[in-house]
């Protein structure tokens, strides 16, 4: 009898490794490569093989704080998106949108974003986004300057604001406004020429 109970015992023992065995590979297969119809998640981060961060993507509760070489800042962020990293870690574009009402019913933090950022500048270099909420309002393309090492000031703005004019707008080296063609909501077109300190100093305006 307990000759036979050892062999028993043996058959389950090999059963339990043969199964352990195929789970594993299964599971290493599986990491390697899966197919989903759908995924629900809250965040995903796409990391390389030393685990340099190089995407996230995130709902509003798990999107990161500003992050710098791999080092995390808090930051107040109210919206959800996607966000890229550099090969350092560090934060260099995105897309984000957001928008809702507040407790009062106010639109607060409404709109989308698509960036990228300058190399050691906290600040977009190019950017093309849409914002309507009580606070602001205007839609279009900035472009900033993007000399390595130099300032981060506006050169030019493709858009239109909250008096409704269609406006393009360039600006010098210091972000001060040099040309600005603009269309107001009433067909009305000029152009202006400005000085250093915003003064006109020469104005066309199509003749009746």
């Amino acid at each position: 009898m307990a000759e036979r109970h050892g062999e028993r015992w043996g058959a389950v023992c090999a059963g339990l490794i043969v199964a352990v065995l195929a789970l594993t590979a299964a599971t290493r297969g599986a990491q390697q490569k899966q197919a989903f119809d759908e995924i629900t998640v809250h965040r995903i981060n796409i990391v390389e093989p030393d685990g340099t961060l190089r995407v996230v993507m995130a709902n509003r509760d798990r999107f990161p704080g500003v992050i710098v070489r791999g080092k995390e800042s808090a930051a107040d962020r109210p919206y959800a998106g996607l966000l890229f990293y550099n090969n350092e870690g560090t934060e260099n574009g995105g897309l984000v949108f957001g928008g809702h009402r507040d407790a009062d019913g106010k639109i607060v933090d409404s709109g989308v974003s698509l960036s990228m950022d300058k190399y050691g500048v906290g600040g977009q270099m190019v950017q093309l986004a849409g914002v309507s909420d009580n606070a602001n309002r205007f839609a279009g393309l900035r472009v900033k300057d993007n000399s390595i090492g130099g300032p981060n000031t506006n050169r030019i703005w493709v858009g239109n604001g909250d008096d409704g004019a269609a406006t393009v707008a360039l600006m010098d080296g210091q972000g001060r406004r040099c040309i600005v063609m603009e269309v107001a909501s009433d067909g009305a077109s000029k152009i202006v020429f400005l000085d250093a300190n915003g003064g006109v100093v020469n104005q066309l305006m199509p003749s009746r």
